[in-house]
């Protein structure tokens, strides 16, 4: 009997396309599936959430490629409903230091109006440590 795998996270969060990792910015394109809905089809905030904060990560990476972006706060602020259809997360980093970096965000719908904006403090962890770490919680 074969284990089936799980799900890669951007399938989960539902990625088509990265548009753009140009450095300290990122515009993801992602598909709201009608399941990641509750009531009256709109979009889970945590999904919201995720697609922002995703593209908020891209855009420290692009900076940083051997650091992982770990969020230590993040602030969302919600003006319209996520429906299914195609969405844009755009992320960028406003200001970086040696060791922590603050970033914005937002989604827009197809048409560009804009349904939630997002800020964040990131702690930026060397790669190689937070693999190795993982490595060891696994087993």
């Amino acid at each position: 009997m074969t284990a089936a795998l799980a799900p890669t996270l951007q399938a989960t969060l539902g990625q088509v396309r990265v548009i753009t990792d140009e450095a300290g910015r990122s515009v993801i394109e992602y598909e709201c599936g009608p399941h990641m809905c509750h009531s009256g089809g709109v979009a889970q905030g945590g999904f919201v959430c995720g697609w922002i904060d995703s593209a908020m990560a891209h855009a420290s990476i692009s900076l940083m490629p051997e650091m992982t972006p770990m969020s230590l706060e993040l602030k969302v602020s919600y003006f319209a409903p996520a429906r299914p259809g195609l969405v844009v997360a755009e992320g960028w980093i406003e200001r970086r230091g040696r060791a922590t970096c603050f970033a914005e965000g937002r989604l827009l719908d197809a048409e560009g109006k804009v349904l939630a904006k997002a800020s964040s403090t990131i702690r930026l962890i060397p790669r190689d440590a937070v693999e190795a770490s993982a490595r060891r919680a696994m087993g």
